[in-house]
């Protein structure tokens, strides 16, 4: 008989989980993890690359608050951020319940909706680049022909972030599909019994559809917030890396890029990118201590 201790059914499982997610979190600690400590690390020298950094403290941070191309970039930031972060929930919603209804052909819609999403950012840049053109573009000639003259839209200063807003109208599949597995979640019985008091259309979306689905759109507000204040594949590729028209399309992580990969200031560029966390984890803060006052949980009292 053997006398060892054997592991417990719950011990067997607990190891057997560790050693399988055990690559992901190697993956992690090596990848992710360890950047993260080396660019803080960076950010508090000076390193361009080729040579040993050299420590010098607070002074990247100090210098970032005193250069005007740093407010400047992140005043652009904010400007795509707080026209395009809400546009973008509104029209994906409002799609979404339009997917959402029974009507002959609904999944080809859904799949027309959803295409544009997949489509690598580059591919998207470089075909709305086409069509902003104001010489050879279609956009402008579909304008005139309603009376509309067309603006130089990406070589025009003025009009160069509102392009790159309706530009982003195009990928809004990924919500759309969040939103409709939000809206195909609230209970038929709700609208049975709105019905059977006499409540409007309106009404019912009112008070059962939107309040029903806060958490849906608590979930793509976050994850927008994060992707507009990360934006850059598509400005780079538009404007070849330069920010341009008179650099009204310089955004923040496109001056991070150029600090780091074209001027070699990796100090410098890793202390903007932990200011940009910084301000982006406050406002994903402000956002979940907003959430109890506007985000329904079925089945869950929240705390007022």
């Amino acid at each position: 008989m053997n006398s060892s201790p054997r592991l417990s059914l719950a011990r067997r499982e607990s190891l057997w989980a560790y050693a399988f997610i055990s690559p992901w979190i190697l993956g992690f600690i090596i990848f992710t993890i360890g950047p993260m400590l080396a660019s803080l690390f960076f950010s508090f020298t000076e390193y361009n690359i080729v040579d040993s950094p050299r420590w010098i403290g607070l002074t990247n941070y100090i210098n970032l608050f005193h250069d005007q191309l740093f407010w400047h970039s992140l005043g652009i930031t904010f400007k795509y951020a707080v026209i395009a972060l809400p546009l973008g929930l509104v029209f994906s919603y409002l799609i979404a319940v339009l997917l959402n209804q029974k009507i002959r052909g609904i999944n080809i819609w859904r799949t027309v909706y959803f295409l544009p999403s997949v489509i690598a950012g580059v591919a998207v840049a470089l075909l709305w680049g086409r069509i902003f053109d104001p010489k050879f573009g279609i956009l402008n000639p579909l304008l005139e022909q309603v009376g509309i003259k067309g603006p130089g839209w990406l070589a025009d200063p003025q009009w160069a972030v509102p392009a790159l807003v309706i530009m982003s109208l195009w990928s809004v599949g990924g919500n759309v599909i969040i939103y409709l597995a939000g809206l195909q979640g609230v209970p038929t019985e709700l609208y049975d019994a709105a019905k059977v008091d006499g409540a409007t259309a309106w009404q019912r979306f009112r008070y059962i559809t939107l309040p029903m689905t806060t958490p849906v759109i608590f979930y793509n507000l976050i994850l927008g917030l994060i992707g507009t204040f990360q934006y850059f594949t598509e400005v780079y590729v538009l404007t070849n890396g330069t920010g341009n028209p008179a650099r009204s399309t310089l955004f923040y992580n496109l001056y991070l890029y150029q600090n780091a990969f074209r001027y070699f200031h990796m100090g410098y560029a890793s202390t903007m990118a932990w200011v940009l966390f910084l301000i982006v984890l406050a406002f994903t803060l402000l956002i979940f201590r907003s959430s109890d006052a506007w985000v329904y949980y079925e089945g869950q009292l929240r705390g007022r």
